[in-house]
């Protein structure tokens, strides 16, 4: 099994998650959002760095919170230096991984279990480029390069458009790996799934405010 190196792209927070933010703006704080955001990178940096597969984990961010989030979990951070989108900072990010076996990673996947991601990438051994639909079929949250250039394509229907640029579609048990956190229904789901301590923390402020 190659050592892989997870890119886990960090928007600055103001900008990230905004669907979130009508259920964030119920705890009356303007910090919650943020929050929220940081909970769920911390959970899934988490997951990501304690994967027996991963040899190294890189945040790109601009964020200086989600910068100390991450060192504080002992991953690496750089600047998204070409500040031109998500694609531009995984392809910056896989760049300086400097590894053969590099995977971009969603940020927003506080149920992920390192067991989940290890068997996801072990399936992506199977072809140069792979990628993992999330639970709606259209999004990615995970897309793996061996030997190969990322080339990345995440946003709208990023599903269709990794398939169409060659990328082979991985399915498996990892339920976790899957449910990515854009709405307040996506975060409930993840909680039946359960969540790292950080995002089921902030779970409970929000069941407490109501």
């Amino acid at each position: 099994m190659p050592s892989w190196s997870v890119v886990v792209p960090a928007k600055r927070l103001a900008l990230a998650k905004t669907r979130l933010r009508p259920l964030t703006d119920t705890l009356g704080s303007g910090a919650a959002h943020d929050e929220l955001v940081l909970a769920l990178l911390a959970d899934t940096v988490a997951a990501a760095a304690a994967c027996p597969a991963v040899g190294a984990v890189l945040v790109v961010t601009d964020d200086p919170a989600a910068v100390d989030e991450a060192r504080a979990l002992g991953v690496r951070t750089v600047a998204d230096e070409p500040d031109r989108g998500l694609n531009a900072a995984l392809e910056h990010g896989a760049r300086l991984a400097g590894t053969g076996a590099v995977a971009a990673l969603s940020s927003d996947l506080p149920a992920l279990r390192p067991e989940e991601l290890a068997a996801a990438l072990r399936a992506a051994e199977a072809a140069p480029r792979c990628f993992v639909p999330d639970a709606h079929g259209t999004g990615t949250t995970l897309l793996t390069a061996v030997g190969t250039p990322l080339a990345p394509h995440f946003g709208a229907d990023s599903a269709r458009a990794h398939r169409d640029s060659g990328a082979v579609a991985l399915s498996g048990p990892w339920p976790g790996l899957i449910q990515d956190v854009d709405t307040e229904t996506d975060l409930r789901a993840a909680l039946t799934l359960g969540t790292g301590p950080r995002t089921e923390w902030f779970a409970g402020r929000l069941r407490t405010a109501r």
